[in-house]
């Protein structure tokens, strides 16, 4: 275990939660669910049985440094690693993984979304340790797939080949192909054939063989994060903030997973989400008769169904009455109400409102 390291990635606005989430407070800082932990809360704690403590690391931007500080108290400043820039998922898991190479060249990682909902931990952490186990010095990189409640198509797709359980456990299968965000009807093709699962963006292999991956496929990037003499010193910070703006903004799924013949996939069934949505929020609270999913304390429904209603002001009321599939979200500036099957349009409406109002609501 002491080998094990978590990179848990925390920079992300999570703009299609606005208006709760907004650039100063996104989402992984906030308790979106009501249980009174804020999500990167509960990623932290998920980990803490697969990984120690000090081997967390969170990789954030620069502006919410002091905001990891604060929630997760018992993370020293060495395992807060900053981004000046947003440049996608690839660099910032380089960073952190040519640094934490630098102290221990036995690393095996897991990489994780700092803001998704896992339901049955304890099958989680049976996954994990399946995932840990395959990916401990061996050459291939391990995904966790989802196995498919719908045909949703917000998500990723993996077709993985069914190979006669060849790997350490049944549920370890071979990687065929990668499908990003299918339209409606791909996405019922592919819940029938029952080759696919959804991609989680939870990842996990050893150092030596995401290094390796790195130079093979974004040889750019191994290039720039494989310097010796300047993790764990004084001129780390002014390293990363000379460098990032040189690196291509590319996720780790384009940049190595999809390029690579080496990709395991571990299917899964933990009571995943990766709550993108205020919709993907409202399938996993309670529902009050008429199907609305209520996270505010003062509120009345009159002829009110299937809505997704939240409030952040506890003294202030909420009526609805006639209202249907629509999500009403509340807070001290702004009031979104947005029809629950045009969700996807929030964040155009984060972008223009910025271009609009000068970033002043979002």
């Amino acid at each position: 275990m002491k080998d094990n390291y978590c990179v848990i990635m925390a920079g992300g606005i999570g703009s299609r939660f606005w208006p709760l989430s907004k650039t100063s407070m996104p989402k992984q800082f906030l308790d979106i669910l009501g249980t009174g932990k804020t999500l990167i809360q509960q990623t932290y704690e998920r980990f803490l049985s697969v990984c120690p403590k000090e081997n967390i690391i969170i990789v954030t931007h620069e502006d919410y440094k002091s905001l990891v500080s604060q929630q997760l108290p018992a993370i020293t400043e060495d395992q807060i690693l900053t981004e000046p820039e947003r440049k996608n998922t690839a660099p910032c898991i380089a960073y952190a993984t040519y640094k934490v190479l630098q102290k221990n060249k036995n690393a095996t990682f897991i990489v994780a979304p700092s803001d998704h909902l896992v339901l049955n931990p304890q099958a989680f952490n049976t996954t994990i340790n399946i995932a840990l186990n395959e990916a401990k010095n061996s050459k291939n990189l391990i995904t966790l797939g989802i196995k498919p409640s719908r045909p949703d198509t917000g998500y990723g797709y993996i077709k993985f080949y069914d190979d006669n359980n060849i790997y350490s456990d049944s549920t370890v299968k071979k990687v065929e192909n990668f499908t990003e965000k299918p339209n409606l009807a791909t996405a019922e093709d592919f819940i029938q054939s029952g080759d696919y699962y959804w991609n989680s963006g939870i990842f996990i292999w050893s150092g030596k063989a995401i290094k390796t991956e790195f130079e093979r496929n974004l040889p750019d990037l191994a290039e720039v994060f494989d310097i010796q003499n300047k993790y764990y010193t004084n001129d780390e910070i002014t390293f990363i903030n000379n460098t990032y703006p040189k690196c291509n903004s590319i996720s780790i799924d384009y940049g190595i997973l999809e390029k690579s013949k080496n990709v395991l996939v571990v299917l899964s069934d933990f009571g995943w989400s990766d709550l993108g949505t205020w919709g993907s929020v409202y399938t996993h609270i309670e529902k009050d008769s008429k199907g609305n999913a209520i996270i505010a304390e003062n509120n009345k429904q009159l002829d009110a169904s299937n809505n997704m209603i939240y409030s952040t002001n506890p003294k202030k009321l909420i009526v609805t009455e006639g209202l249907n599939d629509y999500i009403v979200v509340d807070t001290d500036e702004s009031l979104l109400i947005c029809r629950k099957q045009e969700e996807q349009k929030i964040k155009q409406i984060v972008s223009e409102l910025k271009a609009e109002k000068e970033g002043q609501y979002t």
